[in-house]
């Protein structure tokens, strides 16, 4: 069994992102033309359940309004943001707080983080 590669589990979720993953609050937004939109925090679980480090949040802002949270990983060495191309023009992420996870997940129900990571470590892109 080839170990999980930060590059592949990446590539991966990414590919895992998907309208039935998507924050309810995030519906509006999401699209296929932004399939990241509404995936963070989903996205910050599964990572930090194959690499833990540093689960991070901040608020999200449009026009000096909040309109919600963003949800990252801080790893040794880097940042694993692999959802921050999903912000509308005008959109802005503040300066990042470490978190303790929550049970159950930020934002989503534990079934659905579940079965994403579940999606995730399915895709063929995880062994890439």
């Amino acid at each position: 069994m080839n170990p999980l590669t930060l590059s592949a589990v990446d590539l991966a979720v990414r590919s895992a992102f998907a309208e039935d993953f998507c924050a309810e609050g995030d519906l509006p937004f999401w699209s296929e033309d932004n399939p990241a939109r509404g995936h963070c925090a989903i996205a910050a679980l599964t990572m930090h359940d194959l690499f833990e480090g540093d689960l991070l949040v901040a608020t999200a802002e449009r026009d000096g309004i909040q309109t919600g949270y963003h949800y990252w990983n801080r790893l040794p060495g880097l940042d694993g943001e692999m959802s921050g191309d999903q912000f509308l023009p005008g959109e802005v992420v503040g300066e990042p707080t470490a978190v303790t996870r929550p049970a159950g997940g930020p934002t989503h129900y534990a079934d659905q983080d579940d079965a994403f990571r579940t999606r995730v470590l399915a895709s063929p892109e995880k062994t890439a």
